[in-house]
């Protein structure tokens, strides 16, 4: 687990005033909203027999465990227990561990290490969420693979042409120009131009007959984001990624996609469909892989010029993973 890091886990629109269960990093979280709209998250189990408060109700932005109504405040603090005397004291140890949360361009940020939450600058800027000229979607994918597998994916350029054959990659012409990484601020990207198969469907009407090398970026922030800028001849396709933790074999990524053609809602399923066929191409390809887990030594695996932004990936992993 990379601590002191905020993780992207969750649609802001997925979060209302009940309570929802989130998992990530092999435990349980609750979260929900309270009145004010802002969102609260804590662990889920109850502390007095370990009932899960998911499945309670919310009232006066206190969260009520099922089992025995035991009543915990935003800050896991809990204020009542029915069971006993209102003028009865309330143990200290009744408190809720609670996870410092941010809500930014669609998405809940969580905070889960033991140090001083990160400034909010820290979380990437997404222009497309800005734009008034990107139509949005958004949607999850599912994949038995662990989640920096699920992630280096994302950066992998060479796959193109082989797993995505039917899709965009041409297998005839696998090649492209050596990488040039661009570093940020715990993350990085690269951009490159591949030769792209005719596309079908709605897309086709939007193509010239000349074939063109496609411009594609793709990147990441830590510590489970990856990003994908398709630069079409008729226009701009991103997909951001929260690549969200469930354990060491399961991960959840939760996309947005963001497209400035075919703005309208009707072209929405179709460009659903387009995305989630190729995260089903490579599912079965990472969910292969092995060692499960992406080694902690940088020489475990060999690496040719097509890698570098994997490579840039491991380093700033290493480099956190150290000061951790």
């Amino acid at each position: 687990m990379f601590k002191n890091l905020w993780y992207a886990v969750e649609f802001s629109n997925e979060i209302a005033t009940n309570p929802k269960l989130l998992k990530i990093l092999n435990r349980e979280l609750v979260l929900y909203r309270t009145t004010d709209g802002q969102i609260q998250a804590m662990n889920n189990a109850c502390v007095h027999r370990g009932a899960a408060l998911a499945q309670g109700y919310v009232a006066k932005n206190c969260i009520i465990c099922p089992y025995h109504g035991w009543e915990y405040q935003p800050d896991g603090t809990c204020v009542k227990i029915p069971s006993q005397s209102p003028t009865a004291t309330i143990p200290k140890q009744a408190k809720i561990t609670t996870y410092p949360v941010r809500e930014k361009y669609g998405w809940i940020w969580l905070f889960l290490g033991d140090g001083e939450p990160c400034e909010l600058p820290s979380i990437p800027n997404f222009p497309q969420v800005e734009s008034n000229g990107f139509r949005a979607i958004q949607g999850k994918f599912h994949c038995n693979a662990n989640y920096e597998r699920v992630l280096e994916n994302i950066l992998d350029f060479a796959h193109a042409p082989f797993v995505h054959a039917r899709a965009f990659g041409d297998p005839n012409l696998p090649g492209f120009e050596d990488l040039v990484v661009e570093n940020y601020a715990g993350g990085a990207s690269a951009i490159v131009r591949i030769a792209a198969t005719p596309p079908k469907g709605l897309w086709k009407f939007l193509v010239k007959d000349k074939r063109e090398l496609v411009k594609t970026r793709m990147g990441f922030f830590l510590p489970n984001l990856s990003f994908l800028d398709i630069y079409l001849p008729f226009g701009q396709l991103t997909i951001w990624t929260a690549h969200v933790p469930i354990d060491l074999h399961t991960t959840v990524s939760k996309w947005m996609n963001f497209r400035n053609f075919f703005t309208g809602k009707w072209a929405d399923r179709d460009t659903y469909n387009r995305t989630i066929k190729i995260f089903e191409q490579d599912k079965p390809i990472v969910e292969s892989q092995r060692p499960q887990l992406i080694p902690t030594d940088l020489n475990a695996e060999l690496y040719v010029p097509a890698d570098a932004l994997q490579l840039q990936y491991r380093k700033l992993r290493q480099q956190i993973l150290i000061k951790n």
